[in-house]
This record gives C-alpha cells, structure tokens and sequence, in this order.
C-alpha cells in the first residue's frame, strides 16, 4: 500500500481547505477522514462559526458536483428527490432529479425540516439510491452528505430521530478562531469570495485510491479487543441510558483505519482508536440524567479516559 499518496492526499485537500477556514484543520481532518470512510458529518455549532463555508471549501477541493440544500418546515421529501413530469411533447412521464443527484449535499440546517423530509435522507446515506413512484435511481459516487445544525436554538425546529443520528459518521464542533486568528478573518476579503477561486486538490482517481484501499491498514488483537472495551463500557456504563450501536462499533474502527494510513503507518495502534472516539461514538449514545449534549460529551470523555489502554510489551 502506497501510504505516502495517503498522506499527499490529506495535505493537498486540506492546504486548499485551510486557506479559506483559519485555524480548524484538526475539524477539517476529520470531515476528510469521514470522506474516505464513505461516511456523513453532522457539523453542529452556534450560527456565524464557518459551518456552512467549511463544507463549501471542501466540495470545492475535492472536486465533482455540489449542491446546497436549506432545510425549512416547507421542504418537501420530493423537493430532495426529484419528481416525475409529464413532459407534453413526448407525451411521457419524465423523471427530473433532485439536489440529491451531487457528489457532496450540503444539507444546512438539517433539523429545520419535518421529519417526513429528513426521513427521505434515510435511504441515500445509507443506500446511496432513491426511490420516486416506484422506481430506484443510483446515486454517483462519491457521495456524501454534510449537514449542519444549531444546537441551542428549538423554536421552529424538530430534532433528529435516533435512527437519522447514527447514520452520521461523526458529529463535529467549530467552535470559535483564536484572537488573533479572528483578527485576521475580519480584515481579510470575503470568505465566499475565496472559495469560488479555490482549484479542486485532487483528482477522482487519488479519491478512489485512498477510498478503496484504506482498508488494508491492519489491526491487531489487541487493539480491536481495546476498540471493543470502549464500545462496551458505554453499554454497560449506568450513565448512558443507550450505548454504542454496531454500527457505531464499525465506524469507529474505520476512521481509525484511515488516522493510521494519514499518519503513514499501515497498522493501527491504541491511540488511533482513541482519538477517534469521541467523535465517532459521542452523537450516538444517550443519558437520561444529563440533557445537553456537550455533558454527555464530557461525561464520554472520562469514560474513555477509565478504559485502560494497552501497551506494547519489548
């Protein structure tokens, strides 16, 4: 396996990404280790952070269509989609695709929409099809879904269903630049300016190489037994009320896959694992005691910390 091209790969995309969102390349890392894992960021955070900018940088470094979708109660599951028309020159039902049809969806303020019209991105993150008037339409790949979503507002919203969270890779945090950082950012011209002029980083056959072949990163006993005391621990833990899913056991040992073939390294070790966690396995679990989601978060955080991690005997 060709590991340095893994590593040309990340720094390429995340040059061009970090030249638009200053300060955040261990969020954008993360949005591009849920990229080569086939997976779909939840990207949470107060209004005004670079949510929006951030996943429109990265559609522009990779490559491949884009489009934006901004949830409001209105929306239509069709309105995703796409519809059949009756076109009246042919005399025949023709079918018009929706936004859906892209290579990254940005889906902005996803938990504005009913859940009717969230449950209609149940089938392509998961199946990468749709379904319209009894037919299935395959979705080209690459494809994947970036969500954004304001945590601390409710008024017009409906919150995600458990089973529309866990198909989220991970759930991510901007949160706010530095002092300095932010300084620069209000002097400088405007954001969406800049991102219009950036190049793609990569091309198809770079994304189809790190996609198809991070999966050859190995994995010893040791560390999957390591993987699976954290995914246990958050069953068992009487803090959460739901533990880690299978899914949600199987995600986290691919991005840690994928933290190993970034790093250069073709097999993973503990620490892989664990800084990939929180992350992957946060949005997925849930406290009757605790309602905020950074508190179950921190409460994640030292659960974590609890579990032992193995070392290398010499």
């Amino acid at each position: 396996m060709d590991l340095q091209r893994f590593q040309t790969f990340r720094d390429r995309v995340l040059d061009e990404v970090c030249s638009v969102i200053v300060g955040k390349r261990q969020v954008a890392e993360l949005v591009l280790t849920c990229f080569v894992c086939r997976g779909h960021v939840l990207l949470e955070d107060v209004p005004g952070t670079g949510k929006t900018m951030m996943l429109r940088a990265f559609s522009k470094a990779l490559g491949g269509r884009f489009s934006r979708i901004q949830f409001t109660p209105d929306l239509l599951p069709s309105d995703l989609t796409g519809i059949d028309f009756y076109n009246q020159k042919t005399g025949e039902f023709e079918f018009r695709p929706g936004p859906l049809f892209a290579n990254i969806v940005l889906a902005d303020e996803i938990n504005r929409a009913t859940p009717r019209t969230q449950s209609s991105l149940l089938e392509a993150m998961e199946e990468r099809q749709i379904s319209v008037d009894g037919k299935t339409y395959r979705l080209e790949e690459p494809f994947m879904v970036m969500a954004t979503q304001n945590p601390l507002e409710s008024y017009g919203t409906f919150p995600l269903p458990e089973a529309q969270i866990d198909r989220f890779f991970m759930r991510l945090h901007m949160g706010y630049p530095t002092r300095q950082e932010e300084i620069g950012l209000i002097a400088r011209p405007s954001t969406a300016d800049i991102i219009e002029q950036l190049p793609a980083a990569v091309s198809p056959e770079d994304i189809a190489f790190v996609r198809e072949n991070y999966a050859q990163v190995r994995c010893s006993d040791t560390v999957s037994g390591y993987l699976m005391d954290l995914v246990e621990r958050t069953r068992k833990d009487s803090g959460f009320a739901v533990g880690v899913s299978t899914r949600g056991a199987i995600a986290l040992y691919k991005a840690a896959q994928v933290t190993a073939a970034f790093q250069g390294r073709d097999y993973m070790i503990p620490e892989d694992v664990k800084a990939m966690a929180p992350h992957v396995l946060g949005h997925r679990l849930a406290s009757a005691s605790l309602s905020q989601a950074s508190d179950v978060d921190a409460y994640l955080q030292r659960v974590i910390a609890s579990v032992p991690v193995p070392t290398e005997t010499l």
